[in-house]
């Protein structure tokens, strides 16, 4: 009997074809391998890019290459956004090999695709993390070094990445793609009335104005005294 793994579980076991040899069998392995998290989320050319770029500039690019227009005003953009520059920026802490970030980009997009499309619960995403992990990272029972894309270390440190960056903030990322949201508008009105110059020697109110009985209370209207001497004039 074989078995394979993909990117949405184990699959099913099924009969071994008969006339096999150990050699097709390894092949068809190493297929089921290349499989795992495939497509790349970033093609080669834009990790090689990205890599020359500073924080500032990371996120730019990223955010060209995401095709998001609209942070200003989509706080899901933003958000999103946010959650793959800070994944790019510590995986060049790692000093990953380009296939490295390219694998592990992937990673961090697939984690949130099988929560958007499929609604996979955080028990599910665990699991699902861990078999993947099975795969990409290091298993004494292979036969080739080539399909250990990640060691022992390295592969620890991205299963404690992931536990603080989205596992620990799960109930919030389900909020951002399940729960409507209402665009909620508060507003008031105020009005001002513009103010007539004064009589004296004082400057015209500004252009806003101010209350008729503010304004009255500070601004002394001219006396009787003061009405005689203009007029002495």
């Amino acid at each position: 009997m074989s078995q394979g793994t993909t990117p949405w579980g184990p699959t099913p076991a099924g009969p071994t074809p008969a006339g096999t040899t150990p050699e097709s069998e390894r092949d068809t392995e190493f297929q089921e391998h290349e499989k795992i998290l495939s497509p790349d989320f970033l093609s080669v050319a834009q990790i090689t890019d990205l890599l020359t770029e500073d924080v500032d500039g990371v996120q730019e690019k990223l955010r060209i290459f995401l095709n998001f227009k609209n942070l200003e005003t989509c706080l899901k953009d933003a958000i999103l956004l946010d959650y793959y520059v800070s994944g790019f920026l510590w995986a060049r802490r790692m000093d990953f090999s380009v296939i490295q970030y390219s694998k592990f980009m992937t990673l961090l997009a697939m984690l949130l695709q099988n929560l958007k499309t499929l609604h996979m619960s955080l028990e599910d995403s665990i699991k699902w993390l861990g078999e993947v992990m099975a795969e990409i990272g290091p298993n004494h029972s292979r036969k080739s070094e080539e399909w250990n894309i990640f060691d022992v270390k390295q592969a620890n440190a991205i299963i404690d990445y992931i536990k603080i960056s989205l596992f620990q903030h799960y109930k919030l990322y389900e909020f951002m793609f399940y729960s409507a949201r209402e665009e909620i508008v508060i507003g008031t009105e105020q009005v001002i009335e513009v103010v007539k110059p004064a009589g004296g020697p004082f400057p015209e109110p500004l252009e806003e104005g101010i209350s008729c009985d503010i304004y009255s209370t500070f601004i002394e209207p001219p006396t009787t005294l003061d009405r005689e001497m203009k007029n002495s004039k």
